[in-house]
């Protein structure tokens, strides 16, 4: 159904690779639909409510199969985007159903400018997560756990954040403390943070580009954790966050978690 906040439909084989942040591997033409309509989706192009075509106009406009165009929604369906009902037709649903924590929902939100209260939303979910799986993984570490996060750590400060190869170590690094915590509930958000990690550097960096070295700041975190230093490790992984968010362009950064660090200047943030 074509109308307000209706995507101009490009045959999907001309649209390009993954988005940045997305997986590494080659999409699929039905990965590549679904990515397009979940970005016009989570960029607020199609609104809660909006109705997508149906499955013949779609397919004839997107030039794909309709199996194609079908197996694009159910991606899309599973991740809490839109949602099927024989009467009703497929509809977008409201963000408060949508699986924010998913690698690919981050990945599309942030290939553009999200609304402001999801870069806050992001931010405040991990100065609540990260500071307390700290606070455990100083408690319940193993070497293996440690010996992990050091190698994260030594090929983050080899690559860099400006490499992909410094990224993937972020969330190698972010993924061994989650573990550390030898907690199910707490281990089963390493998708979740490690994709808000790598989307957020992401797009900082697309912005402006970031002269401080964050590498410090992490090991800061990691011998608070191996001198099992409790208080250590929570209060280095809140300033770890915390200079996270100054490093945001200022029309970009959300509100520091309380008790804000000091900027340059000396005066609080």
């Amino acid at each position: 159904m074509n109308g307000p906040g209706a995507i101009l439909a490009m045959p999907v084989e001309r649209r390009g690779a993954a988005v940045s942040g997305g997986s590494a591997r080659p999409l699929r033409v039905n990965g590549i639909l679904a990515r397009d309509i979940g970005m016009a989706i989570v960029s607020g192009k199609l609104r809660p409510g909006h109705v997508l075509d149906r499955e013949v106009e779609a397919s004839l406009q997107w030039k794909v199969s309709r199996n194609t165009y079908r197996e694009a929604l159910r991606m899309l369906v599973a991740k809490g985007l839109i949602t099927c009902r024989t009467r009703t037709g497929t509809r977008v649903t409201e963000t408060s159903e949508w699986h924010l924590l998913d690698p690919d929902v981050l990945s599309w939100m942030f290939s553009g400018i999200p609304r402001p209260e999801l870069i806050h939303g992001v931010f405040e979910l991990r100065s609540v997560v990260e500071p307390a799986a700290a606070e455990m993984a100083a408690l319940r570490r193993r070497q293996q756990h440690l010996a992990a996060m050091r190698r994260a750590l030594e090929e983050m400060g080899r690559h860099t954040l400006e490499e992909p190869e410094g990224r993937e170590a972020d969330k190698a690094f972010h993924a061994a403390l989650l573990s550390a915590t030898c907690n199910p509930f707490m281990v089963s958000l390493t998708n979740g943070v490690t994709a808000a990690v790598d989307a957020l550097t992401q797009f900082k960096q697309r912005l402006a580009k970031i002269t401080r070295d964050p590498v410090p700041d992490h090991w800061r975190v990691f011998d608070a954790i191996a001198a099992k230093d409790v208080a250590g490790a929570r209060s280095a992984m809140l300033k770890l966050i915390r200079l996270a968010i100054l490093d945001m362009p200022k029309d970009q950064r959300p509100k520091p978690p309380p008790g804000g660090i000091q900027t340059s200047s000396g005066s609080p943030t």
